[in-house]
Formats: structure tokens, C-alpha cells, sequence
């Protein structure tokens, strides 16, 4: 059994979400950035201690056994078949998005997207100088669906060369299923246009829903998209930057090779190589106990609300550990909801409005903590609502 209850104190260690500017007072409890608050698997650090007790820290190179380790992972917990040559290495999924815009479009080709989505999307696209086609979510009875017609219809009227597909979809928790993925890939497919699917949060489903990967829906989808891993949401590993993107078709995956020489883009450091092949070669035991812990915190928070604040509602996710919150019912606009989380409720989120068209009013929680941090959080947020009233 692994201890997620441990509580670790993060402040003054170098990281992005507890010593950035916003948490500098205590009393602020960060559930923005997708970083978890548990500690990683023992075997990894037991990996990374080797690896530093030797004492060489030369240029690095993914070895076979490296490649095994993913094959292995991604054969074992979700019926994907990968070949090693399909395999290219980044320091991370971000990287590797921007990569593939560079080596599969032209500057001002249009690049769609499903929003409300991950912001970092958006950036991509528009610092490589391509232009953002929006492709909003359908959201009715707080369940969130793509409008196959609106989808072919954006395509064909601007010309889009190329889709990036979340799945799990951040903020909102969809998983998408293999019936909608058949319907975007054979559309994608109809109108020659690239797919570029990120399934970092691929390790975290909960219930009765499975991950499908994008390679794994119809075998000719391989000819036209690239599948974007990466253990480091699974593990918590964001800061050894070690990303695998499979890439089946030849062509793709030569242009998208030549893309990471040509910005200088090397393979990802030797802890980096160490963690991944720890992560995936012993971390099944401890993923299906963080998966039952996520799902406890999850179900925990569904309940807070609906006990003690009705007028708020959950979107209860079927994937991810990050969970999206509508507030509407405050009746605040975009900026007063961010001042009211941060100075009132002393919480610091992600807010709705950062991801995009049909974002504003939402809040999206990050969940991967200490159940005693989650409590604290939601009492937090309960006592600066009942100021409101």
C-alpha cells in the first residue's frame, strides 16, 4: 500500500506551484497547474539515486531497455501496440505539438481546436504564425459533446490542415469514446487533414470509461497523426521533461525529426531516461492505487458540493485529476471570480476563462492532493461563499 495522504511541504522547493508570486502567502492552498502533491514511486527514486551515485552526467541516448518500457506500458494498460521505430523522444508534449505544427503546416495555415481546451494550444499555434480555427464543445445537462456538422463545416470553410485532439479532454474530463473518435478521424481523414492527438492524461480513467488511443480506432488513422505520451502527469514527472511521441507513418515522422534538428531540440536528459523507464517497468501497483485515491478525492469533492453547496455544480469527469467546476450561479464575471478565489477563498486555480471560449465562470480544481489538503480547500471555499449571502 502507497501513503497519498502524506502531506509534503513543496514551499521553497524550486516549484512552479507553490513558490510562484500568488502563493507566496500561506494561506493560500495552489490547485492550479496539473502537478501533484504525492510523492513519486520508490523504484523511480531509487533509479534516479543510482544514477547520480555514479557520478557521470554525459550526453544520453534512450537505450533499448528504454524502449521496452514504453511498448511495455502502453501494451499492458491500454491494448496499444507500438513498434520502437515509432517512438521519438522529446522534453515534453507541448514541445513535441509545437514540433509538428512546424513540420506539418505552412505559417497562416488554419489549425483547429475543440475549446473550452488547454491553453497552451493556442500558444502553439500562434507563435509558430498559424491561425487558430475554434471548434466549441457542445455543452448541455453539464455533459460536454462535439458537433460532428459544426466540426466538417469549420474544416471545409477554412481550409484547416490540421486538428489537435485532446483526449482525456482538458479542462472539461472527457474520454472520448471510440464511436466519436471514428466520426473526427474519418472526417480529418476525408479532408486530408493532420491529427495530432495529446493523451498525456491517458493513465487517468475512472469507472466504466476506457481510453481509446487515436491509432487504435482504425488502422489507417496512422497514415495522417501523430499520438503525443508523456509519463510525466502519470508519475509526476513534468520537470525531468521526457515525453514519447509515436509517430507510425514514415514520412510524418521524418519531417517531424527533421523539425526537432532544426530548432536544436536534443533527447531528454539521462534522469529523465532513468525515471520514464522506472515509471513504466515497475508503476502499474502504485497507478492503480493513485487512480482509486484520485477517484476517492474526486467522489469526496462531488459530495462537498452537493451537501453544502448545492448552487454549485461539478462536472463529474470521466477522466483526468483535474476537475471543472461550474460557479455561474455566484453571479461574477470572469475577473471578480479570479479575485474571489485567490483573495477570499485563498485558493489559486486555473480559471475557466484561460482555456477559451465557453470558459468563463468556470474553475478547474486540481484534485491530485492529500485528502486533508482537498477538505481544507472546500471548507475554505464554503466560508468565503457563505460571506456572499
Amino acid at each position: 500500500m502507497y501513503d497519498f495522504d502524506k502531506v509534503i511541504e513543496r514551499r521553497q522547493t524550486n516549484s512552479i506551484k507553490y513558490d510562484r508570486e500568488k502563493a507566496q502567502d500561506s494561506r493560500i492552498i495552489p490547485m492550479w497547474v496539473a502537478d501533484m502533491d504525492f510523492e513519486t514511486l520508490p523504484e523511480i527514486k531509487e533509479a534516479l539515486v543510482k544514477r547520480a551515485k555514479h557520478g557521470i552526467f554525459g550526453y544520453a541516448a534512450p537505450t533499448e531497455s528504454y524502449y521496452q518500457s514504453v511498448i511495455g506500458w502502453m501494451k499492458r494498460r491500454h491494448h496499444f501496440d507500438i513498434d520502437k521505430e515509432w517512438i521519438v523522444t522529446t522534453p515534453g508534449v507541448v514541445t513535441a505539438l509545437r514540433l509538428a505544427i512546424q513540420a506539418l503546416t505552412k505559417e497562416n495555415d488554419k489549425i483547429m481546436i475543440m475549446k473550452p481546451v488547454y491553453y497552451p494550444f493556442d500558444a502553439s499555434i500562434e507563435l509558430n504564425g498559424r491561425k487558430i480555427i475554434e471548434c466549441p464543445l457542445c455543452f448541455d445537462d453539464d455533459v460536454y459533446t462535439c458537433d460532428f456538422e459544426m466540426f466538417e463545416q469549420k474544416i471545409v470553410e477554412n481550409d484547416v490542415k490540421m486538428f489537435i485532439l485532446c483526449n482525456p479532454h482538458n479542462p472539461i474530463g472527457r474520454v472520448w469514446k471510440k464511436d466519436e473518435l471514428m466520426k473526427i478521424g474519418k472526417i480529418c481523414q476525408k479532408h486530408q487533414v493532420y491529427v495530432v492527438s495529446d493523451e498525456i492524461h491517458m493513465d487517468f480513467v475512472y469507472g466504466e470509461h476506457h481510453h481509446e488511443s487515436f491509432y487504435n480506432i482504425e488502422e489507417t488513422f496512422k497514415d495522417f497523426s501523430i499520438v503525443c505520451t508523456a509519463p510525466s502527469k502519470t508519475f509526476n514527472l513534468a520537470a525531468l521533461q521526457t515525453s514519447n511521441i509515436i509517430i507510425a507513418n514514415e514520412e510524418i515522422r521524418k519531417l517531424f525529426i527533421e523539425a526537432k534538428a532544426r530548432n536544436g531540440i536534443n533527447d531528454p536528459n539521462i534522469f529523465g531516461l532513468e525515471a520514464c523507464e522506472a515509471a513504466y517497468t515497475y508503476g502499474d501497483q502504485w497507478v492503480d492505487e493513485l487512480l482509486d485515491y484520485l477517484q476517492g478525492n474526486i467522489q469526496y469533492m462531488i459530495d462537498f458540493f452537493k451537501e453544502r453547496l448545492p448552487e454549485i455544480k461539478v462536472i463529474s469527469p470521466e477522466g483526468l485529476y483535474l476537475v471543472w467546476v461550474d460557479m455561474r450561479a455566484l453571479g461574477m464575471n470572469k475577473d471578480e471570480l479570479e479575485d474571489f478565489m485567490l483573495n477570499k477563498a485563498y485558493l489559486w486555480l486555473d480559471e475557466g476563462y484561460i482555456f477559451g471560449t465557453g470558459g468563463d465562470g468556470f474553475e478547474r480544481f486540481n484534485v491530485a492532493c492529500p485528502r486533508s489538503i482537498l477538505k481544507q480547500a472546500l471548507e475554505q471555499l464554503e466560508k468565503a461563499i457563505q460571506t456572499l449571502k
